[in-house]
Formats: structure tokens, sequence, C-alpha cells
């Protein structure tokens, strides 16, 4: 299982500081680049990759720290940089190493890390010579298993968002013909966008619990790994069996939660703006239009319809559809995704919004 390390960073880690951060190994590993230079990968020197380190993340909205780690982290006072550490789960030392990674960030840029009692600034020890497995050609570096069916990747977070390399990974899968599995414990939740993106295809959210097995996190039906993927269990009259772990999960007294649907489509025309109805909408339910947007989580940039257009616009000229996120304020919270899509009807925007 991949370890996740997150350094939160009132200003933009340098390339000395990232410098400082990737020597927490010691001179005699290796760094590499994948993504255009978009991910720095600390590998050993044979080239496996120990530790991934994606480009920083400006975020202009602090209470995202809130919605995705919960109290347990700081809330920043105003935008901060989001830089992510994913450490190979080959290798017991390598979560230490992220954590060193991000503990040198913070230590010369201020900040917090994630988890919160993870940070700190020694060089780790590792135990030259490494044999550690290669990685197979083709896999991202954020997938712990793969076969000619699925890519499974096992997260260990409060809050399961649709981070950008979680949204790189399930498009790289897709385009490989193969299904997402995304193992967690019980403790662990998904956000909308991630709910939404496992809605796509094949793909499926597996819980991990101590004591019923491996159950699916939207279903309930008991799975089990046969023939290189997790498969749901037949009873005795053939329709999937239901866990007992997730038929006995309580309702949460006094939670409530509204989820909208809409779809508007539009004729393609050169001055068409997006977003107009998600606006409205939101203005209605909450008194406010909305705070921002994001193709990923963390949300990240100001509420604009001009720029989700404009990047829907050029996705459409590949012939790719566009995938959106968006975000209420505190006082009234609120989450919607969006997929924008080009057909013969004309520009399709399917919305689904959730308050509360």
């Amino acid at each position: 299982m991949t370890k996740d390390v997150i350094a939160l960073t009132p200003t933009m880690p340098d390339p000395a500081t990232l410098l400082a951060g990737l020597y927490a190994g010691g001179p005699d590993l290796t760094v590499c680049t994948l993504a255009d230079g978009a991910v720095l990968q600390l590998c050993t020197p044979e080239g496996v990759p120990l530790l991934s380190v994606e480009a920083p993340q400006l975020v202009h909205h602090p209470d995202e720290v809130r919605r995705l780690f919960g109290a347990q982290v700081p809330l920043p006072e105003g935008p901060f940089w989001w830089t992510e550490a994913r450490a190979t789960g080959s290798l017991p030392e390598a979560e230490r190493l992220a954590a060193s990674f991000a503990g040198r960030l913070t230590s010369a840029l201020g900040g917090a890390v994630w988890p919160p009692d993870a940070a700190h600034t020694d060089v780790v020890p590792l135990p030259f010579p490494l044999t550690l497995p290669p990685v197979p050609e083709g896999r991202p570096p954020a997938v712990d298993i793969q076969t000619g069916r699925v890519s499974v990747v096992v997260q260990d977070r409060p809050v399961i968002a649709l981070t950008t390399w979680l949204s790189d990974v399930l498009a790289e899968t897709a385009g490989q013909g193969r299904a997402l599995q995304l193992v967690t414990p019980p403790t662990s939740r998904v956000t909308l966008p991630t709910r939404a993106a496992l809605a796509f295809g094949p793909h499926r959210w597996v819980v991990q619990h101590p004591e019923s097995g491996y159950y699916d996190g939207l279903r309930g039906a008991r799975l089990h790994w046969t023939a290189g993927a997790f498969t749901e269990e037949d009873g005795p009259d053939g329709t999937p069996c239901a866990a007992d772990a997730f038929t006995a999960t309580p309702a949460l007294e006094g939670e409530r939660q509204l989820v909208l649907s809409l779809c508007t489509v539009h004729p393609a025309t050169a001055d068409l703006v997006l977003g107009a109805a998600l606006e409205v909408t939101w203005q209605h339910l909450t008194g406010a239009p909305p705070a921002g947007w994001s193709t990923a989580e963390p949300v990240n940039l100001a509420w604009s319809k001009r720029e989700l257009t404009e990047l829907a616009r050029s996705r459409a000229q590949r012939g790719a559809p566009t995938f959106l996120i968006t975000l209420g304020t505190p006082e009234r919270p609120a989450i919607a995704t969006t997929r924008i899509v080009h057909t013969p009807a004309g520009i399709e925007e399917h919305t689904t919004v959730a308050l509360g």
C-alpha cells in the first residue's frame, strides 16, 4: 500500500527546498521525472521509485483542509500550497522518507503536515543494497496491484478525495481497458466527486473490514479476490450476498442531505458560457454563488464561468469530455460535480449538487 504524506505551506516550495526534501534519503538515491516534469520520483540506483512527489498546487480555499482532513490539521489563514508525496509500500522505510520530505518543506517554509504526527527532518537510513521488485512497465506510480483486469489502489485516509493523481489513474486505467478498484478501511469516506468518478465504467470502491472481509462500499455486496479482481460473492439463490458490516451500519442521526440532479443542453455557439444553470441553482439554494471550482480535489480555483467554459471548449476540440467540481462556502456547505459532453443535441451539462 502506498502511503501519502502532504505538506501544506504558505509559500511555494522552490527547487532548492524541494531538493533539500529529496535529500531525506541521503546522496545515494537518484531523481527521475514523469508527466513532463510534473512528478518527481526519488529512485533507487537501479531506477525503482521509492517516493513520488507531485508539483505543488496553489489552493485558494483554506477550508479545503478541514473538509478533507478534519480538525486535526491547523486551518491555514489564506491561500496555501499543497505538495503531495506518495511512498511505495515495497519498502518500510519509504513512509518515513515521505514524512521527512514533508517535514523538511514545512521546516523551511512553515505550514503543516498531514498526517499531523508524521513530520520529521531526519535522514532516513536505507538498507543498501536495496532489493526491490521492478515496477511493471506502464503501471502508474500510485497503483499498488495491477492485473490484466484491474488496477488496485489502496488508500488509508479519513476522506478519499478525487485528487489529481487519482483522477489520472482513472484515466490511464480506462485507457488500458482495466477497471479501477479503490480499497479503503471501513473508517474512510469518499467524497461526492470520487463517488461520481467511480460510477463511470466498471470501477469499484472496496471496503476492507477486519471482521467481515471485503465488500462493495456503495452496494454492500460481499467481495472476494478471484481471477485477478475483486468480484461479488453470490448466495444460494444466485444473487450477491450483502456484508453484515454494511447492513449493520447505523444511520447518522440528525444528518440530512439534499441531492439535486440537473441537465442543460445548449447549442454549440461561439459565445456560449457554461455554468450559468449551476450558478443560479446554487444562488437560490444557498443564498450565495459558488465559491470555487476545479477538475480535481482539493478545489483550488475561484469560481469563474469564463474559465471553466474555456477549459471545456479546449477539451471538446480534442474530442474529450470535461469533469468539474464546484464548492460552496463553509457557512453553507455544498458541493457539485458536472460532466460536460458534446453530443449531436449540443453541449450537455450533467450536474449533481449535494447540500448539507
